[in-house]
């Protein structure tokens, strides 16, 4: 009876060898694909995908591998097979996206994100591509999707990202420097972040303090919340007499808060703003003014900066490694 037993446990334990599970088979692949092997995470996708042909996970998975290959004709064979899934879900689509961009099919990626949208009416990142795949050929209702993602999935960064972009090239004077800080508090640590930093201080420079008086050429803008900003900001405009520095920055930022919350806190509740009060009663907004534009303006001052106001740097520092920060649903003035 114990040998029966023991054959059974060994021949259970060579079947579980030759037939891996999707998992383990989905590890050894992207382990492949770290490491550049696409060829090896093809072949471990394809035979996995000859047992089990219906398997979402693993056909997103062989798509990635000929896309980072490079073989976008068969990846594009794969991506026509999941997108009428009903089970497609969002990572589906951003990767198909990819593939269709890849190969400038414009007409079928276009297609396809509204159908994803539809399926999806509140991903952010949805909205985030398809809007750069129309910027990318040049249609600037572009912003209208970003627009949409940051009102309907408040909580991705890509959208503010986008924007941002976008406005710094128009007339506009606010959205640069609202979505660009949400933006960069969001995403802390990337090249998109330090590169946000720097347009968000030359937007200041070039664009809401380049005239003395804001409200100039404002007259018939009807956002109600932008035209409260300019007017807040407009009270502090004769601290930019000297220029624009962090420091000065540091100066107006403060003021601004402080007479927001006096006129608009209850009106325009904003999360953004919240955030600024809170550093300011807990004596770090000086600190966080350094790490957003002293960093760009001048980082040999910067570096000096935290050695001699090491524990202004190290409180700030530590709190922000402590938080996530996100933008509540409601908060939506665009």
């Amino acid at each position: 009876m114990k040998k029966i037993f023991f054959l059974f446990a060994l021949a259970a334990s060579i079947v579980s060898v030759a037939q891996p599970s999707d998992q383990s088979t989905q590890e050894t692949a992207r382990s492949f694909m770290r490491t550049g092997d696409f060829d090896n995470a093809i072949l471990v996708l394809a035979r996995a995908l000859q047992q089990d042909n219906a398997n979402l996970e693993l056909q997103k998975d062989l798509v990635m591998a000929y896309y980072y290959k490079r073989d976008y004709a068969k990846a594009l064979e794969v991506v026509k097979t999941i997108v009428d899934r009903e089970d497609a879900d969002v990572v589906t689509y951003q990767i198909s996206g990819n593939v269709y961009k890849a190969l400038e099919e414009v007409k079928e990626a276009d297609k396809m994100y509204k159908k994803a949208l539809k399926k999806f009416p509140a991903s952010g990142p949805l909205y985030s591509e398809y809007g750069e795949l129309l910027w990318a050929k040049k249609d600037y209702t572009a912003i209208s999707l970003w627009e949409k993602g940051i009102k309907e999935d408040p909580s991705f960064a890509g959208n503010y990202y986008n924007a941002a972009l976008y406005y710094y090239y128009t007339q506009d004077k606010v959205w640069t420097l609202i979505y660009g800080e949400v933006f960069v508090n969001m995403e802390t640590l990337t090249q998109r972040s330090a590169a946000m930093k720097q347009l968000m201080l030359t937007a200041y420079k070039e664009k809401l303090f380049n005239n003395a008086d804001m409200m100039k050429g404002e007259e018939k803008n009807n956002n109600v919340f932008t035209k409260a900003y300019l007017q807040t900001m407009n009270k502090q405009s004769y601290l930019a007499n000297r220029g624009i520095s962090t420091d000065a920055l540091t100066a107006i930022r403060t003021r601004f808060i402080l007479d927001w919350y006096n006129s608009y806190a209850t009106k325009f509740p904003f999360k953004l703003f919240d955030y600024h009060q809170q550093l300011i009663r807990e004596g770090m907004f000086e600190a966080y003014n350094q790490w957003l534009f002293g960093t760009v303006e001048n980082l040999a001052a910067y570096d000096n900066w935290t050695k001699t106001h090491t524990d202004a740097y190290t409180k700030f520092s530590n709190f922000q490694k402590s938080r996530v920060f996100k933008i509540p649903s409601g908060q939506y003035y665009q």
